[in-house]
């Protein structure tokens, strides 16, 4: 009777964690970038990071990772979304969840495509000039 008492509340604190709408409850080391800005982060084999970038969707913001890094550094593992309020237009961050592996440095390059839709191509050249990368130089340790 204890045993199985134990497992249902082992299984009912598993079920709790999972919770919330998210995919990833643990974003690890943040590491904030922006449009037209490049920063480094420093890690350690095995540390789970994220990067984050502001985003407004409502007002065209779209960001999306150009490529993913090489594999034997960092592996990708989702993209999050945290609103920053209620609002209409209220704004929010994205980050983009990854797991350092082994020794080396990589780029990582996050585009914001501005009112581009479903395209990657910016439409316009207002769309162009509002376009930009975030770059992010990752180096594990």
């Amino acid at each position: 009777m204890i045993r199985r008492t134990a497992a249902a509340a082992m299984l009912a604190l598993l079920v709790a964690g999972c919770g919330g709408g998210s995919a990833v409850s643990d974003l690890g080391t943040v590491v904030k970038g922006a449009k037209g800005s490049t920063v480094r982060a420093e890690l350690r084999p095995g540390q789970r990071f994220s990067l984050a970038v502001a985003d407004n969707p409502s007002v065209g913001d779209n960001w999306d990772l150009v490529a993913v890094p090489d594999p034997k550094v960092a592996s990708f593992i989702s993209e999050e979304h945290e609103s920053k309020g209620e609002g209409v237009g209220a704004g929010r961050t994205t980050y983009f969840v990854f797991n350092s592996k082994r020794p080396g440095t990589t780029e990582i390059r996050l585009r914001n495509c501005w009112r581009c839709g479903q395209s990657t191509t910016p439409p316009n050249e207002e769309s162009r000039q509002q376009s930009g990368e975030a770059v992010f130089s990752v180096t594990v340790h």
